[in-house]
């Protein structure tokens, strides 16, 4: 019997991608075959990191990891740029059609699909996998404690603020109190029924209705036990830890330091550098912009700041912070290899929109953070960092110069500064303990592992009973 073959559907931005491809890195390592896929958009940002359609790479001693990419209709994807809620449109209304298709291919190919995993905003693959009979799973690339709070809320939206009642405190099994500013947009009565929402509500459904048998999360149990626990007593499905999903190969050469920046960090002080970077959607206004430059200058620190080319287009970038940038305090780039980054040594804070790829790094990092969330599951997210994981501190918005570097003083310099440091390194140890072999997150793999090819056995018997009754 060949190896199980699983395929993994990812939506089409680089931080879906990202864990996604991780996750399917560390499964061809474990000796599957597996064929990564998404919608490849002309008219949105370009992905890193992912190969040309047809792609194969050998992972460890029998894995294979090839890529295989969902097809749009012809010039169905270049009218203009695409912003992300368009994306999501398109994605949605042209999806379960190309991924019919492509698992069809991969069949005629020889290569029949046996399982199938998804992340949040592709639910429809879900859909797609069940009418053709494969199973699935879902991989959830946000906190656990985050789909705790979105499994509570499509069953109990009445403990949550409401037009009507927006202050009511919300109190879940194995979380910390939460207010409405605390909570994720999705669940916010003003958001809970855009599209965004409709398409958590759908993702968090199938765990409800059973159509996933699988939970996997981008976290380590050591992290959120008390969520994992909760959310593991409200579900049949299994959830299972299995971070952090980390890029092994990102800094193993020069090739992904297009702009020098691992070459500038050599040159400065042991944890002396800020890096401040907002993830790849969140695009800070001109008065955002200026206040963190003016903090930046204030800060007396070097640091290396990621500003997209269109936040620099726009001219949002001060002459202050261009000058300081111009010797050898500060760099501005439009990316950088963020897992090297924040593992450098001169790295003393990460200033981030607290996107969950970006805490989870960090953690592994063990570098302190100064938290400016901006949407999604963001604010959460910051609430945890700060209160729950205590490696950090939240900016106030809208942020202004002198507090962005009283918090960089506070994480960096201040009485309470050792202390982060040494809970950062402390999670650094016991995300590293997680993925090692036999730690918590490998054991919950190699459970999935197994789960995997048992279902081949079971989708190959109910393909012979199909081709009897035939």
């Amino acid at each position: 019997m060949e190896q199980p073959h699983v395929l993994l559907v990812s939506f089409p931005m680089q931080g879906h991608v990202n864990p996604l491809l991780r996750l399917g890195r560390r499964l061809a390592a474990k000796g599957l075959h597996v064929t990564f896929t998404t919608l490849r958009l002309s008219a949105a940002a370009p992905l890193r990191d992912v190969p040309d359609d047809g792609a194969c790479v050998h992972v460890g001693l029998s894995g294979r990891l090839r890529f295989e990419y969902m097809r749009s209709p012809p010039n169905d994807d270049t009218r203009h740029h695409l912003v992300p809620d368009e994306i999501l449109s398109h994605v949605i209304a042209v999806g379960p059609t190309s991924l019919a298709d492509l698992i069809t291919r991969q069949a005629d190919a020889g290569r029949p699909v046996t399982y199938v995993v998804n992340n949040i905003f592709v639910p429809w693959a879900l859909d797609v996998a069940a009418d053709m009979g494969i199973p699935c799973a879902m991989l959830w690339i946000q906190p656990c404690s985050v789909l705790s709070i979105y499994y509570h809320f499509y069953e109990s939206p009445e403990k949550f603020p409401s037009a009507d009642d927006p202050d009511v405190a919300v109190n879940l099994p194995g979380l910390p109190a939460m207010t409405m500013d605390e909570l994720p947009f999705m669940v916010r009565p003003e958001f809970a029924r855009c599209l965004w929402g409709d398409t958590i509500r759908a993702q968090v459904g199938a765990i409800r209705n059973g159509t996933v048998s699988r939970v996997l999360v981008n976290s380590f149990h050591d992290l959120e036990r008390s969520s994992l626990d909760a959310i593991r007593a409200s579900t049949t499905v299994a959830v299972s830890p299995v971070g952090p999903l980390l890029d092994q190969h990102d800094g193993d050469g020069d090739d992904d330091d297009d702009d020098g920046c691992v070459a500038w960090l050599d040159a400065q002080p042991a944890r002396s550098v800020l890096y401040v970077a907002f993830g790849s959607l969140v695009s800070i206004g001109r008065d955002e912009t200026a206040a963190v430059a003016e903090g930046l200058v204030a800060s007396g620190r070097p640091f290396l700041w990621v500003v997209r080319d269109d936040d620099r287009r726009v001219g949002h970038i001060p002459e202050s912070v261009l000058a300081a940038s111009g010797g050898e305090r500060g760099k501005i780039t439009a990316w950088c290899p963020q897992g090297r980054v924040l593992r450098h040594g001169a790295v003393g804070c990460f200033v981030t929109h607290c996107g969950w790829n970006s805490i989870v790094e960090a953690l592994a990092a063990g570098v302190p953070v100064v938290g400016y969330p901006w949407w999604s599951d963001q604010f959460a997210n910051a609430k945890f960092l700060v209160e729950e994981y205590k490696v950090g501190v939240r900016l106030p918005a809208p942020v202004t110069g002198e507090h962005l570097r009283a918090s960089v003083d506070r994480v960096m310099s201040g009485p309470e500064a050792a202390v982060i440091r040494e809970r950062a390194m402390r999670w650094k140890e016991e995300a590293a303990v997680a993925v090692a072999d036999g730690g918590s997150s490998d054991r919950s793999l190699e459970e999935f592992v197994g789960h995997v090819r048992q279902s081949r056995g079971s989708v190959e018997l109910a393909r012979l009973a199909q081709d009897i009754e035939i």
